[in-house]
């Protein structure tokens, strides 16, 4: 009885059963195999991160104080500061994110939300992915161009205003992109129960799909203004100074920033300037954590509220 059930069981097996086994055990191997990979670079990755960060605080912290802080640039090691750049760089700062925000944000939600599915939309879409990859100082050389001698009446020719014109359009297409993404993941449901409830395309946006949106497009923020603070290569097209030893008084002043003066710390030939060179760093550091803490804890509430 027991062996004609065992002749039954093997005859209801299907062919192949063997060879599809083997096939599902591969392909957990390969799995594990890429998912070790993958842990393998993020270690490495990290590693370097710590090991640079390491290297800097070393150097860095221990010339920090409230003279390196509210000191002008010198050529005496002993003397020179960072004020004049680090106001340059915290006005580059806010004017980046006060141009590059809603026009990013605006742009995705035209593209998302109104635009037409035709070919000029979907030619501008290509255009705006392949601009994400454009070198900086591509963008340098097209403020120089347009913000500085076309519209140098307006600016003020090489002055914060034209800097911070140039990083925009630098961070504008990451803007663009991750909103553009977070507005893809809503659900359609959300859209259609606001038009069914007889609200309007603008007030379904405005009410709905910006705040569950803004998470996703906060993440893109931080991560452009991030890349933004550290450029130098477009500030020095745009006609960063390397020395300052003024403040500047407004938006249409001769400036200077964080980058370009840890570049030139960098070339001077003393070891002490190297030294300046690292704090700077680190107050750089500083200033980006501070900015993102912020946007982060703005992202992280409406998160929970959504």
């Amino acid at each position: 009885m027991s062996q004609s059930s065992t002749e039954v069981a093997r005859q209801s097996e299907p062919e192949g059963g063997g060879v599809y086994k083997a096939s599902v055990g591969a392909r957990h191997v390969m799995n594990r195999i890429f998912t070790l990979l993958l842990l393998v670079a993020t270690c490495v990755g990290l590693v370097v991160l710590a090991i640079l960060l390491v290297d800097v605080a070393a150097d860095g912290i221990p010339e920090i104080d409230w003279h390196f802080i509210t000191s002008f640039p010198s050529v005496t090691p002993a003397n020179a500061g960072i004020l004049p750049a680090l106001i340059g760089s915290l006005w580059l700062l806010g004017l980046t994110a006060l141009f590059s925000v809603p026009l990013g944000i605006g742009a995705a939600v035209y593209l998302e939300e109104y635009a037409p599915d035709n070919w000029l939309t979907r030619l501008i879409e290509v255009n705006i992915s392949n601009l994400a990859g454009v070198p900086s100082i591509v963008y340098g050389l097209l403020a120089l161009g347009v913000f500085v001698q076309v519209l140098g009446g307006l600016t003020g020719g090489r002055s914060i205003i034209s800097g911070s014109l140039a990083l925009s359009l630098l961070i504008l297409p990451v803007i663009i992109i991750a909103t553009r993404e977070a507005l893809r993941a809503i659900p359609e449901t959300v859209r259609e129960g606001g038009y069914a409830l007889g609200a309007t395309q603008w007030e379904v946006i405005r009410g709905h799909l910006l705040p569950m949106a803004l998470p996703g497009s906060l993440t893109g923020v931080i991560l452009a203004l991030s890349r933004a603070i550290g450029e130098t290569a477009p500030l020095i097209v745009v006609g960063a100074a390397a020395y300052v030893t003024f403040l500047p008084d407004g938006p249409r002043d001769r400036f200077t920033a964080m980058p370009i003066l840890i570049f030139n710390w960098v070339e001077q030939a003393q070891d002490e300037f190297r030294l300046l060179a690292a704090a700077g760093i680190v107050v750089l550091m500083g200033v980006l954590l501070l900015t993102n803490s912020f946007a982060i804890w703005l992202r992280n509430r409406y998160q929970r509220r959504y």
